[in-house]
């Protein structure tokens, strides 16, 4: 239902609601005016109602043994006249519509009346004249000529004028507190329903335009009031996502501005200066040029690993990186990551091994490519870092119920205790070495924001000199969820 259409219902209702009190009022007071208050008057009028209609009935009776044209001797109707005034009645002869003989003062109007009802057999036992009410008897004539007469005996009925006054004023009174009292209950349902939650809402727009996305818009009032509110909460979260997209990629092009130009310095400033030598004629021999170019080549390679780490950063950040999840057993991919990097650290000494605690296969939803820069970056910081002369790196499969656990260890150098918890963190290197290592600095952050993204986690457990584990939990998929 509509605001109108309930707009419309309550205050027919409040009309119906004022017409039933007042009646509900008006029995009660009857009710207590006849069985408490007015007993005895309303008995009293009973009687009296009854002494009148006898009374009438007996003066009837004894007109019933004269003859119309007894009645019209002069003689009876002064005799008549003292008969019915004795009774507080009124006495009126009629002949063919005219007044032969009458107690009381007619108008024309008043006697046409009574000549109808001479001739009507009625059934009320009062009867309306001159705004008066009265019982009525009537005796008709046939004359000898034709013509029609009757006798109307008329007395006053008396109303208990006090009764229905009190009861008129009462069933007003109720009426219009009620309607008063009805339309105040509909006025406040209508102010808490809709006027209220409207002007909050105002408010609350006119924050929204004003810049202020952080008070939350209460979903209450009717209908289409809480509609209204609903819809504009839904569009303050989607602009406060667009305003902090939009802060959060200002950021970022800032931070990406500032990096590039701080970690971009060092190797660009190496390849000017590489070139100016070759261009001087520092480098005399083929083999110092070819050195000096071996140099610039290394450091503009180093150069597009940080351009393109940066970008990849920046759009893990902002959530604009798309996925492609695929069901994966865990060992079998493990057994090709391992594959693909065992040649490099032969070459460089350390040793690289899988090691499967599962009790029996495990499948991952992961996104293959995405997943293999996580192990990418994480095996070659272990070997970046490694400082043993027999290094060694071992990647270990676990499970729990849920979870599948991958953990890469190696037995390098290790992470100091306060360096540990900033070491997903851009840019960040631990100490002074690492520093003036080559890189992006942004490898385990985008390792991290990669398995965050695969809804997983990615920490890290470390002893300076005892080496460094990496371990990486993801979901199982439902059809091995152990």
């Amino acid at each position: 239902m509509n605001l109108t259409r309930r707009f419309y219902v309550l205050n027919l209702l409040t009309v119906l609601g004022a017409v039933g009190m007042t009646l509900l009022a008006a029995i009660v007071f009857i009710a207590f005016y006849t069985k408490v208050l007015g007993q005895e008057t309303y008995l009293d009028g009973v009687y009296k109602a009854y002494e009148v209609k006898y009374a009438l009935n007996e003066i009837k009776s004894e007109m019933q043994t004269y003859t119309f044209e007894q009645l019209s001797n002069p003689a009876f109707k002064q005799q008549l006249t003292l008969r019915v005034r004795a009774a507080g009645s009124e006495a009126v002869l009629l002949r063919n519509g005219e007044t032969v003989f009458a107690t009381m003062t007619l108008n024309s109007m008043d006697v046409a009346k009574l000549q109808h009802l001479a001739e009507n057999t009625m059934d009320q036992e009062t009867f309306q004249l001159e705004r008066k009410t009265y019982f009525y008897e009537r005796l008709p004539y046939s004359l000898p000529s034709g013509a029609k007469g009757a006798l109307v005996l008329l007395s006053p009925v008396q109303l208990n004028t006090g009764f229905y006054k009190t009861l008129g004023l009462l069933a007003a009174a109720v009426f219009i507190l009620s309607l008063l009292l009805l339309n105040a209950w509909v006025s406040h349902r209508f102010s808490k329903a809709i006027i209220r939650p409207v002007s909050r809402l105002k408010d609350a727009a006119a924050k929204i335009s004003e810049g202020d996305l952080d008070g939350g818009i209460a979903e209450e009032g009717e209908d289409e009031v809480r509609e209204l509110g609903r819809t504009l909460e839904i569009m303050r979260i989607r602009l406060k996502e667009s305003v902090y997209m939009q802060q959060k990629y200002d950021e970022n092009r800032k931070f990406l501005v500032s990096s590039i130009s701080h970690d971009l310095k060092t190797p660009v400033t190496s390849i000017k200066g590489y070139i100016e030598g070759i261009m001087d004629g520092v480098a005399r021999t083929p083999e110092k040029m070819q050195e000096y170019l071996e140099t610039a080549r290394s450091k503009a390679e180093l150069v597009n690993t940080l351009m393109d780490d940066l970008l990849l950063y920046s759009s893990l950040d902002l959530n604009q990186l798309p996925y492609h999840f695929e069901e994966t057993d865990l060992f079998r991919y493990f057994e090709d990551c391992i594959t693909d990097n065992q040649y490099e650290f032969q070459q460089a000494g350390v040793s690289l091994e899988l090691s499967m605690e599962l009790e029996k296969p495990v499948t991952v939803r992961i996104d293959r490519e995405r997943f293999k820069r996580v192990v990418q970056n994480i095996l070659d910081n272990a070997l970046k870092y490694m400082d043993k002369p027999q290094g060694q790196v071992a990647v270990i499969l676990r499970e729990t119920r849920g979870s599948a656990l991958i953990e890469i260890q190696d037995n390098g150098r290790g992470i100091p205790e306060t360096d540990l918890p900033y070491v997903f963190d851009r840019f960040y290197r631990v100490d002074a070495a690492r520093k003036n290592a080559s890189g992006s600095g942004l490898g385990l952050a985008i390792a991290k924001q990669i398995v965050e993204g695969h809804e997983g986690s990615l920490w890290a457990r470390s002893e300076p000199g005892q080496g460094t584990r990496m371990i990486i939990s993801l979901k199982k998929s439902l059809s091995h969820g152990g």
